[in-house]
């Protein structure tokens, strides 16, 4: 009767399995669609008003504001583009995260100190979202609906 049992909870997992495998790549270009455009828009904002986001950098103490304004702002959009696309992702998300990061260190650090004390202040800060975004396309890739594995099976059958 035990063997019964557990071999039938193990071909529910199985199915569950599955099913959960079925779900990753919609997921994934559900996440890329929606925050590659948040990242396209905030880039392109960007660059549209680089002398606030200068001043905004030096009041912030980032070395060379002027410089790296245009730079930060063209690392969101091609970035977003990337994630839309689904363009070498794994790149382009640690590339991203990378970003938030350092978001989250210059303007709000005391929000990422907080991550264990307070995680409420951590994930309430404006860059959460985004840097979990590129995390968790830097982690899984972009997915089946992409750009990165149509090339991946032309390279493949080649």
């Amino acid at each position: 009767m035990g063997s019964i049992r557990s071999s039938s909870l193990v071909r529910l997992h199985a199915h569950y399995t599955r099913a959960c495998l079925m779900l990753r790549s919609p997921f994934l270009l559900l996440v890329r669609l929606y925050w590659g455009w948040q990242f396209a828009q905030t880039g392109w904002g960007k660059l549209h008003h680089l002398h606030r986001v200068s001043e905004f950098f030096g009041s912030l103490g980032i070395p060379h504001p002027g410089l790296v304004a245009p730079l930060e702002a063209c690392v969101q959009l091609a970035g977003g583009i990337l994630l839309i696309l689904g363009l070498a992702s794994h790149i382009t998300g640690l590339v991203l995260a990378i970003n938030m990061f350092v978001a989250y260190w210059t303007s709000d650090r005391a929000a990422l100190h907080s991550i264990i004390s307070d995680p409420g202040k951590f994930y309430g800060a404006d860059p959460y979202t985004f840097f979990f975004a590129a995390l968790i396309v830097f982690i899984f890739g972009a997915g089946l609906f992409s750009l990165d594995a149509l090339i991946q099976r032309r390279v493949s059958t080649a």
